[in-house]
């Protein structure tokens, strides 16, 4: 079993993800520490963000690591223990929303596409769209 980055560059899903996290400084963290539960988007959850918007995230360190920490959660999740809440605290601040309602598994506006991929230092949920906390100053996505 490999850690969540690791785990990640072998899927080839998640290559806009990496960068990002690279970007903000976080792959020692999440390569090493833990138990996180993350909320993994697609390289497709990136591509729904317009191109300039995307690139001015990456470029601002700050924004960046708090969406991404916004996708993160203390402690390993799995699917079972994720849809007995209603909502989880992430590692940004901010609480990301549960919803079980509709036949779906979603996070906030995201639905949950693959769940309870084990890592050497958590697990990882593959997302849909890319998460934003209120406090990210990101226009609407397309």
């Amino acid at each position: 079993m490999k850690n969540i980055i690791e785990t990640a560059k072998d899927d080839g899903r998640f290559n806009t993800l990496l960068k990002a996290i690279d970007a903000a400084g976080l792959t020692e963290t999440l390569s090493n520490q833990g138990p996180f539960t993350v909320f993994a988007p697609t390289n497709g959850a990136f591509n729904q963000i317009p191109k300039d918007q995307l690139n001015s995230i990456l470029s601002d360190k700050e924004q960046l690591s708090a969406i991404l920490k916004y996708h993160v959660v203390s402690g390993k999740m799995m699917a079972s223990d994720v849809t007995q809440q209603n909502s989880i605290q992430t590692l940004e601040g901010d609480s990301l929303t549960i919803d079980t309602s509709q036949g779906t598994v979603r996070v906030n506006n995201a639905r949950i596409t693959e769940t309870d991929i084990e890592c050497t230092n958590g697990v990882c949920h593959v997302i849909d769209s890319v998460l934003v906390p209120k406090k990210a100053e990101v226009p609407a996505q397309r």
